[in-house]
């Protein structure tokens, strides 16, 4: 029997993979809804090929979509529409797995909707952990939904894990033997760079990552390693640890994906080919091991394998993800909001790229920390980092 996969963010470079992986096995998975934001040509052309029964766009995109998909001559797919079309698909009672791979804030609520209706969600979203941790978290012990990271860095860990390690309560310290968790960064396309030469970076350089193909927010974000910061959150609610048993350890080959240490002195990695389509591939089908077209990992080709200790004087956006965890409540959605705002700018040339740390410890500064109580709170107060960020960034243009 096959299983019903919803595809949230279809058009992104994670949606796209993740097609790639259903299309070579048929016989396992089909795909019962997508939604996309702004490429709906991309979109028609998925819903020509892959028959989708439920697709999610904006409400202004509708007509566009409808035209689309006359002129292809697909007749036979429901629309929805924003927020609420988007939580509609993720709990739908037809859907066995999401994947929620739609991009920052806007992941959140179809995110967790998924969560709690007891789906096996794929997260690819990281922000929706960053800004909801213990509430998602939380959310899917009492739905009893299968959480499982498709991140490669935290799907590494998780590969790296004992078995039954997310079962055990662990309240932030290391439990069965591990000591520490080490998570892999490339570096992104500055490692090398002085602070003179980041003062001048330009958009066009800052989203060509050396090693992976991602989209312009997240290569900005792993320029910066705000990314990094971002999964170091990640990781801390993920895996229910304190931020000081994770160690951020620059790996620019990207061949070893992340690593856990153990006490006994044991440090296991996971490796391969940097592909998306292996850690999705694993999160589909966990417990189980299915093919993808990514070929095995050559190990004499791989001549050598760089660590260096990240530098938070050029890259301080890591420090600041790390203080927001250890100060945690409200201060993640706040870090989170701001880097939004301030990616947001620099993609607009509105200001410099060490510029972006800059609005996000601002906005930090200024917007108050308190206990996350409810999403509603939460996006309160995402709202308000957003405004904070936005008004410094007028004040650094002029």
């Amino acid at each position: 029997m096959t299983q019903s996969v919803c595809i949230l963010g279809v058009t992104g470079s994670i949606g796209q993979s993740t097609l790639k992986i259903l299309e070579q096995h048929p016989d396992k998975y089909s795909v019962f809804a997508v939604t996309a934001y702004s490429r709906i040509q991309n979109l028609a052309v998925i819903c020509k090929q892959y028959r989708p029964k439920v697709v999610v766009v904006p409400s202004s995109k509708v007509d566009e979509l409808q035209l689309l998909l006359k002129q292809y001559q697909v007749d036979d797919v429901e629309i929805l529409t924003d927020e609420e079309g988007l939580v509609n698909v993720a709990a739908h009672s037809s859907v066995d797995i999401v994947m929620a791979a739609i991009v920052g804030a806007a992941g959140l609520l179809p995110t967790l909707a998924a969560v709690k209706a007891g789906k096996r969600v794929l997260l690819a979203n990281k922000e929706a952990l960053v800004m909801s941790g213990d509430i998602m978290i939380q959310a899917a012990k009492d739905h009893q939904a299968l959480l499982l990271p498709v991140d490669s860095e935290h799907n590494a860990i998780f590969q790296c894990l004992p078995q039954n390690y997310l079962q055990i309560d662990r309240q932030g310290e290391p439990q069965l033997g591990v000591s520490r968790i080490l998570l892999t960064a490339s570096g992104g396309p500055f490692l090398n760079h002085s602070l003179d030469e980041l003062k001048s970076v330009t958009p066009a350089q800052a989203v060509k990552h050396p090693n992976w193909s991602m989209g312009q927010k997240i290569s900005v974000d792993s320029a910066t390693l705000m990314n990094k910061g971002l999964e170091l959150i990640e990781a801390c609610h993920l895996f229910s640890i304190s931020e000081h048993f994770v160690t951020v350890v620059v790996h620019p080959q990207s061949i070893i994906h992340s690593m856990v240490q153990y006490v006994d002195g044991s440090t296991l990695a996971q490796m391969g080919n940097p592909d998306m389509c292996t850690p999705i591939a694993h999160a589909l089908a966990w417990p189980e091991r299915i093919h993808t077209h990514v070929p095995a990992l050559d190990l004499f080709a791989t001549q050598q394998l760089n660590f260096i200790e990240p530098d938070v004087v050029r890259f301080p956006a890591l420090k600041l993800a790390r203080q927001a965890m250890k100060a945690g409540g409200l201060a993640p959605s706040i870090l989170n909001a701001a880097n939004e705002i301030a990616v947001a700018a620099f993609l607009k040339q509105q200001i410099g790229f060490l510029q972006i740390a800059q609005v996000v410890e601002h906005t930090l500064n200024h917007v108050q920390n308190g206990v996350a109580e409810s999403i509603a709170q939460i996006l309160d107060t995402d709202r308000l980092a957003r405004q904070v960020a936005s008004t410094y960034i007028l004040r650094l243009e002029h």
